[in-house]
């Protein structure tokens, strides 16, 4: 198995990569995602962002797909009201959108952190740990933009894209985005620390 730079993974890497894994499914499918009105809080950022600081785009890429895909499998068993009317309405956009929008986070985050880290890696973790609640939150609102039918239906009187920003997306974006500055950093940092006593 290689990493996106063309390197193989050590063993290491893929044990680590899979525990992360392993967390990514638990948090998402377990408790995972907290409701907030129509959406849910998505806490499952977290490894995905830490896949992409300590082993690379690819593996923050792999961990945001396999968080698109359990979001996927929710969204098509209907766990979620406002998932369940998008997915009746719109499946074909609601798939990519759930495919893409961690996947997307993870690759981009994993390419700026190692662009960053070179000159300071404490920036870089910040940075990566704010792009993936950015481009995951950037990337659903496009994709309810292509879901309109569905989100009209919610929104009632509301002007679609108000409804979009303010009541799907306000909250839960500055909560994910605070919860990912202020742990994923830290996380990354104990496990710089651990990896290198080994």
């Amino acid at each position: 198995m290689k990493t996106f730079e063309g390197r193989r993974f050590s063993a290491q890497e893929i044990a680590g990569v899979g525990v992360l894994l392993a967390l990514v499914i638990v948090l998402q499918v377990v408790g995972g995602s907290i409701s907030i009105g129509v959406v849910q809080l998505n806490f499952t950022l977290i490894p995905i962002v830490l896949g992409a600081i300590l082993f690379g785009a690819g593996a923050g890429a792999f961990l945001g797909f396999a968080c698109g895909v359990i979001i996927l499998i929710q969204v098509i068993i209907g766990a979620v009201p406002f998932y369940a009317l998008i997915w009746a309405n719109d499946p074909i956009v609601t798939t990519l959108v759930c495919l893409t929008k961690t996947t997307v986070a993870g690759f981009v985050a994993g390419i700026i952190y190692k662009l960053i880290a070179n000159k300071n890696g404490i920036v870089a973790m910040f940075v990566a740990s704010a792009l993936v609640p950015i481009i995951n939150t950037l990337i659903f609102v496009v994709g309810c933009l292509f879901m309109f039918n569905s989100v009209h239906v919610l929104s009632g009187s509301q002007n679609v894209l108000v409804f979009i920003l303010v009541s799907i997306v306000t909250f839960n974006f500055f909560v994910e985005l605070g919860i990912n500055l202020l742990v994923s950093p830290a996380l990354a940092k104990v496990a710089k620390i651990i990896t290198k006593k080994r």
